[in-house]
């Protein structure tokens, strides 16, 4: 029972990292965030992946999965602190979410709840075939709108990490149960042996 309520809530947890996942795919996409896009293009097969090792007992599936949400933990961790700008980085001039191939940023800067963005005519601070604009009104800034989806992601990678190494540790323990009964071991059922002896009896009439 305890290894079915693990299994399934991990199920549940990878299922609601998959959604929040290609939630965030799409407005990267709109963004043009390429960086975000292959990471969170990673994260979706290593979520697949760890839904395939809990359904198939897979247990080194999942620690692949776990250490993959410590690497996610970390991304996510980077991406709170460049849109609040610690330390040396800063929206203005480093474009490390785009590779630094265009001035994109994210898609919640135009889009955000109720922002309203005005452009600037003949502004002689747009490169060719850009324009200036300024969004004002906005419910929430762009900047802490990525963080709580970052941060979302990783409150939900710690609860799979525990789940994770919790469902692996099941699944070990199992085999290695199962190998003592006597799955695959040399104490099992051995058939009588036949001697090679024949006594001879005699025959009474």
């Amino acid at each position: 029972m305890g290894k079915c309520d693990g299994r399934c809530t991990l199920l549940v947890i990878c299922s609601l990292q998959l959604v929040a996942a290609l939630q965030r795919q799409v407005f990267d996409f709109l963004g043009y965030q390429w960086a975000p896009i292959l990471a969170n293009f990673l994260h979706i097969m290593a979520v697949i992946l760890g839904m395939f090792g809990t359904v198939q007992f897979r247990f080194r599936y999942l620690i692949f999965y776990a250490v993959w949400l410590v690497l996610w933990v970390g991304w996510n961790s980077f991406i709170i602190c460049f849109y609040l700008e610690v330390g040396n980085l800063s929206q203005d001039r480093d474009f490390l979410m785009t590779f630094n191939t265009s001035l994109h940023r994210s898609w919640w800067m135009e889009h955000g709840p109720g922002c309203l963005v005005t452009p600037v005519l003949d502004s002689r601070m747009a490169p060719d075939d850009h324009h200036v604009i300024t969004v004002s009104g906005c419910l929430l800034d762009y900047q802490y709108i990525e963080v709580l989806s970052s941060a979302i992601q990783i409150l939900l990678a710690l609860f799979g990490f525990v789940y994770a190494c919790y469902v692996s540790k099941v699944f070990q323990d199992d085999e290695d149960s199962f190998d003592f009964i006597g799955g695959f071991d040399s104490y099992g059922y051995q058939p009588p042996q036949k001697s090679s002896h024949l006594q001879l009896q005699p025959l009474y009439t």
